[in-house]
């Protein structure tokens, strides 16, 4: 594999790397750098890869403008036994971008022509300059100020990072003249932001059944709900015959779930239209506000390039380990769905993905013959299942880890309770304070569903998992 318009190999770490990065954050592509892989595209590996990835990260953060945090991430890869760095940099909606030492200047500017970052020339700086996004979340400032963030803190902490006093700054919830902007409010523990997921009966809007509204809250946590709620709508269809049983989801879990994120994090926020989330008997349409993009088109978007419409949103929902890296949501879609679920305008982006059977008959479990039984309940571990079945009530983890005759806390920890905790099957009854001495665990409304579940086809007559 040799260099392209989109890929930079390194043998080393070397200084002019904010160069190649600020050439491929004004390339309308975006790109990849790997570290440890000479010009010749053999892997020579990197000595200290975790160090060097700190650096790396320190670096971008650091010494370019404007912010490109949220427009790059730096995963280790193995290639041929070797380890090595990979950056991925997306196309920035800010350009032009500029290394801060030599300024908005040719000596700060590059873009990427051909295999190589050549400095831009003046006229087009002057014109990207002019063209630079100015309705941006970041720079629109919140119509509240006096906002708390302990839901954000809370989902922080669960990831081993606990936000200090500048996290405002840092994760650019500020305008530039330092009131809270869009981001903020969006990221507040109270806001006027709803999300609403509605469940139709047929296959138009006319008979709504179900309408259920989420977030006025972080819009973290808000997304958690929606993909809690329709983790429990996709409902898994098992058929069992005298030969063999086989498995199927409404729609793929995986492809559902980047749906899902994609629309809550790309959404155009700008208009204050959030994304909406509708279930129909033949299909789930998940639509955002904003079409495509600036500076990309139908192609580049299927192949995965990456133009963050949010970036300060991609940042924290990959802090918060939502996102895996950038551009990995749109070809996991299409390796389940392909491209005519996806509709463009300029106004919205709607993806549609047929359902397996008609959700309708999933609604109520049916009499059928002992031949061919359909069966409805999300799949759950044995560990996970026997804990739902052990909570009544509150109890503490001492309480339940007797009650389910274990005595080992490390099994009970990671195999149960995590386990459960990060489905949402239960949860925490002083969520803020997850090490309190007074720490309870209950069922949560999706675990209580889940375990009515189990026990009704536990039954005579019904069929077990």
């Amino acid at each position: 594999m040799t260099e392209t318009n989109r890929i930079e190999y390194k043998e080393i770490l070397t200084d002019d790397l904010e160069k190649e990065v600020v050439a491929f954050l004004n390339y309308h592509e975006g790109g990849v750098i790997y570290i440890g892989i000479d010009k010749k595209g053999k892997a020579v590996g990197v000595a200290d890869p975790d160090g060097d990835m700190l650096k790396i990260k320190d670096r971008l953060k650091t010494n370019i403008a404007p912010s490109c945090m949220g427009l790059f991430d730096v995963v280790n890869e193995t290639q041929s036994g070797k380890e090595l760095i990979k950056i991925i940099i997306a196309s920035g909606t800010e350009k032009p971008y500029y290394i801060k030492r030599q300024g908005m200047s040719e000596r700060g500017c590059y873009i990427r022509v051909g295999t190589a970052a050549e400095p831009m020339q003046p006229k087009t700086i002057e014109n990207l300059f002019a063209k630079r996004t100015r309705n941006s979340i970041s720079k629109i400032k919140s119509n509240k100020q006096d906002l708390k963030f302990e839901q954000l803190k809370i989902y922080y902490e669960e990831t081993g990072v606990k936000l200090n006093n500048r996290f405002a700054t840092n994760l650019e919830l500020n305008t530039e003249k330092g009131d809270y902007n869009y981001v903020a409010y969006l990221m507040a523990d109270v806001n006027n932001t709803s999300i609403k997921v509605a469940k139709y009966k047929g296959t138009t809007r006319v008979h709504l059944v179900e309408s259920n509204e989420y977030g006025h809250c972080s819009l973290v946590k808000a997304t958690k709900q929606v993909l809690d709620k329709i983790e429990l709508e996709n409902k898994t269809i098992t058929k069992i015959t005298s030969k063999e049983r086989g498995n199927k989801r409404l729609w793929d879990p995986i492809a559902l779930r980047e749906a899902i994120i994609n629309a809550f994090v790309h959404n155009d926020y700008t208009g204050e239209v959030p994304p909406k989330f509708e279930i129909f008997e033949d299909r789930i349409e998940i639509t955002s506000a904003g079409g495509l993009p600036e500076g990309i088109n139908k192609e580049e978007f299927f192949e995965g390039y990456s133009v963050p419409r949010n970036k300060e949103l991609m940042r924290i929902y990959k802090d918060l380990n939502l996102v895996e890296h950038l551009g990995s949501g749109v070809p996991r879609m299409l390796e389940s769905y392909p491209k005519d679920c996806f509709k463009f305008s300029s106004n919205f982006l709607r993806m549609t993905f047929p359902s397996a059977a008609p959700v309708s008959d999933l609604a109520d479990t049916p009499q059928v013959t002992p031949q061919v039984t359909p069966q409805v309940i999300p799949q759950v571990t044995p560990q996970v299942e026997a804990l739902l079945r052990t909570i009544k009530g509150e109890l503490t983890r001492g309480e339940l880890q007797s009650r389910l005759g274990l005595a080992d806390r490390e099994n009970f920890r990671k195999n149960y309770l995590l386990s459960a905790l990060e489905q949402g099957l239960i949860e925490m009854t002083i969520p803020d304070k997850p090490n309190s001495s007074k720490q309870k665990y209950r069922l949560t409304e999706k675990g209580t569903s889940l375990k009515n579940a189990l026990d009704y086809l536990e039954k005579p007559g019904k069929t077990s998992k």
